[in-house]
């Protein structure tokens, strides 16, 4: 097929509803992470948006569709890259704030990487190796079949609706508590029980969009910290803890002491099990790496065939190599201001650009495997600070006050780039169904990126000085809790204070080894379960009531997906429900970051709190009706996608 009878992709409305997607879907998707610990993709709901617009015009097609929800997933993708990294520099105290050429810089050049490094693997992944790609399979379908996708975004509109209302009632105007929890200490022992579920419709359906195996691992990590680990430690290790043994008193509140187990003991068991995942990963697919680089090099051999098939067309390996070369340039500037030596920062530039193509080539082909959604993007970057941390305590001693900063910065750079090489694998498999051409796709990636970064800043100032970021106080109640940053953070305080309680970390990794096991015993089966390390260590470290909650979703798709066999309606899927449960998603992060800005103006976080509050119970109640709504949608015999 020549190009000149291709179909227009990179048309004027299609770059321009792809930018404000992606900065709108960066934003949503940045709120969500700090809350919850966890993205989603944002393909299918970005494709549905977009067909719906698109139609508004006089002439559309499904490749400009496609080249939309490109750009539009990259602001998602590169928001997760920040999320999970750059809010340590506020939780170490390095940053008073989130500068805004900082973040920019760093995040920008991430991601652009992250595009970039991914081009040569494009062809062994995609074509050679025929890589699921779920999101990228289900968004190649939506896009298929949405002859109108104006009954999918009325969907949409009152999922986010109904997900922006329950947000308000619970932040806002203070209605109900935002979670459902008690403990207490079992009989006259100091081991303490607990349970909880937050009343977040927005974790329900992360639960409900990574499925029920995930969504259960997810619940099994909080189980091994909240159901093991906090009473066996309250029980008969607290007692050589002085820092927590002043909390343990005749009365003291169970549900504190067990959260400063958790923050202070417990949770570092995620970071033994998620540098056991990464490595694994990385290791299990060395073969692949290879393959991959071998053949992305070969491509411009074959663009030179008579037969040369667009879909084949990549963006020029010379020009990669080039442009990877450029970027290192700035990176080794930034890297130089933060701890003003030019070895250090030669030796950090280096570990970047390595550790950056690795772990990007393993949340790319992760992503084929398992999704975006359940990518180990976490994992490789507590491997690539921790090691950082080390050799930068070796180079600059354990006082250097810039050292847990840098360590940070390296992991910034290559967590932006590996999310970023998940989701463009995602988009490329999409266009590869479709017909679309890479180059313009990875165009448009970058485009995607350039834009998300643009709005980050602000963004997480706003979230910043609205609520908060990182353990919750009297001041700041609502504090949105930054999981992974928080580890990162005490990860390189960790090393650099001599204060990581390497005994935690250890048995963390004896905990992934054994999963890996597991894992590998129900791969050797042919069983459709599986135990991805990476699910567990996230629940490890987040707290038990949003794992609960990730949980209920993951029972509701199970249900629904039951509802369908038994029916006879497989052909519906679940694509109505993920439809929908991403309208709750975004729904509840926008009004979250809305609410952010009267309480940033007024400086009063209760400016629109109402007087009255009611039981706990009635939240309990509104959650789980809009989740039952979910499950009704879900269960549609017809397909509103």
């Amino acid at each position: 097929m020549s190009e000149e009878k291709l179909l227009p992709q990179l048309t004027l409305k299609a770059i321009f509803l792809g930018i404000a997607l992606s900065m709108s879907l960066a934003g949503a998707n940045a709120y969500l992470g700090l809350f919850a610990g966890l993205t989603v993709s944002a393909s299918i709901p970005a494709a549905v948006i977009s067909m719906a617009i698109l139609k508004l015009f006089k002439e559309s097609n499904i490749l400009e569709n496609n080249i939309v929800q490109t750009a539009a997933s990259a602001g998602e993708s590169i928001a997760a890259g920040v999320i999970f990294t750059l809010p340590a520099l506020i939780i170490l105290g390095y940053w008073d704030v989130f500068e805004y050429w900082w973040v920019s810089v760093i995040a920008g050049l991430g991601g652009l990487l992250g595009v970039l490094f991914t081009v040569p693997l494009r062809r062994s992944l995609i074509v050679e190796e025929q890589l699921r790609y779920p999101e990228g399979t289900a968004t190649a379908e939506v896009l298929k079949i949405g002859v109108s996708g104006a009954q999918g975004a009325r969907y949409l509109g009152i999922a986010a609706l109904l997900g922006a209302l329950a947000k308000l009632a619970e932040t806002g105007l203070r209605l109900w508590p935002g979670a459902t929890q008690t403990a207490s200490y079992l009989g006259s022992s100091s081991a303490i029980a607990y349970v909880g579920i937050n009343l977040s419709p927005a974790l329900i359906s992360v639960g409900f969009i990574v499925g029920l195996n995930i969504a259960i691992l997810v619940f099994i990590g909080g189980a091994i910290s909240w159901y093991l680990a906090i009473p066996i430690y309250s029980a008969f290790f607290l007692g050589t803890d002085p820092a927590l043994i002043t909390s343990f008193s005749e009365g003291a509140n169970p549900s504190d002491l067990a959260y400063s187990i958790w923050t202070s003991k417990i949770r570092y068991l995620g970071v033994g099990a998620m540098l056991v995942g990464g490595i694994g990963a990385l290791i299990s697919m060395r073969g692949t790496l290879l393959s991959g680089i071998k053949s992305g090099l070969n491509s411009k051999h074959i663009s030179k065939a008579l037969d040369y098939d667009h879909r084949q067309h990549d963006m020029p390996m010379s020009l990669v190599l080039w442009t990877i070369v450029i970027f290192l340039v700035p990176i080794f500037f930034l890297y130089q201001s933060i701890v003003d030596s030019f070895g250090v920062a030669i030796t950090m530039t280096f570990i970047m650009v390595i550790t950056g193509f690795l772990f990007s080539s393993v949340a790319a082909y992760m992503a084929g495997l398992v999704g975006s959604s359940n990518n180990p993007i976490s994992g490789i970057t507590i491997a690539t600070i921790l090691f950082t941390s080390l050799l930068l305590f070796w180079l600059m001693g354990g006082d250097s006050v810039a050292g847990p900063a840098a360590a940070i910065m390296v992991g910034a750079v290559v967590c932006s780039a590996a999310a970023i090489a998940g989701d463009n694998l995602q988009d490329l498999k999409a266009g590869y169904l479709l017909g679309a051409t890479p180059w313009r796709q990875q165009c448009m990636q970058a485009v995607g990126v350039i834009s998300a970064v643009l709005v980050m800043a602000p963004i997480l100032n706003l979230l910043l000085r609205a609520y908060g970021i990182g353990a919750p106080s009297l001041e700041q109640p609502n504090a949105l809790l930054a999981p992974q940053a928080t580890l990162m953070a005490s990860v390189t305080e960790g090393v650099f204070g001599s204060g990581l309680p390497w005994g935690m970390v250890l048995i963390g990794a004896v905990i992934g080894i054994v999963i890996i096991a597991i894992d590998q015993t129900l791969k050797t089966r042919g069983s459709s379960w599986r135990a991805p390390v990476l699910a567990v260590a996230v629940g490890i470290y987040l707290p038990l009531q949003l794992s609960t909650a990730i949980l209920v979703g993951g029972l509701l798709a199970y249900f629904a997906n039951r509802s369908h066999r038994v029916n006879g309606t497989d052909g519906a899927s679940l694509k109505n429900g993920t439809l929908f449960a991403s309208g709750l998603i975004t729904g509840e992060a926008l009004i979250g970051i809305l609410m952010a800005i009267p309480i940033v103006v007024t400086g009063n976080p209760n400016v629109i709190a109402l007087s009255v509050e009611l039981p706990g119970v009635v939240g309990l109640l509104v959650t789980f009706a809009i989740a039952f709504y979910l499950y009704k949608v879900s269960t549609r015999s017809k397909p509103i996608i």
